[in-house]
């Protein structure tokens, strides 16, 4: 796959999807412990989410770093924005700025359940 047709596959991807996690595996089978960490707060906290796994498509493994020009993988995007990799999102969630965000860009997810994940971590 070219990088041209990969970008646009990317591009097609987080334009009909409001929030896309790119990682190693599946939401079900995660393959890497920074991928199973983000699926695992999305999947916890009940977001609706398309998961792309990168092992399955290697233009799509390099295409989404050099697409969102970050060197790793996991890569979470809402509503098309890239929000981050395994670190910012676990920050992310800790802080509350993920519950903004999904406020902010109305993506449905549990409250009760990221307060949990607060509580856990706390």
């Amino acid at each position: 796959m070219t990088t041209a047709t990969a970008h646009d596959q990317i591009r097609d991807t987080l334009t009909k999807n409001d929030v896309v996690l790119y990682m190693k595996g599946t939401k079900s089978m995660p393959q890497c412990g920074f991928s199973s960490r983000v699926a695992g707060v999305l999947n916890f906290m009940g977001v609706d989410y398309v998961d792309v796994n990168v092992l399955a498509d290697e233009g799509i493994r390099q295409g989404i770093k050099d697409f969102s020009d970050w060197p790793t993988i996991p890569q979470l995007y809402v509503k098309g924005e890239f929000v981050g990799g395994c670190d910012i999102v676990t920050e992310m969630t800790l802080s509350g700025e993920l519950d903004q965000l999904f406020d902010a860009k109305g993506v449905v997810y549990n409250k009760d359940a990221a307060d949990q994940i607060r509580a856990a971590n706390a």
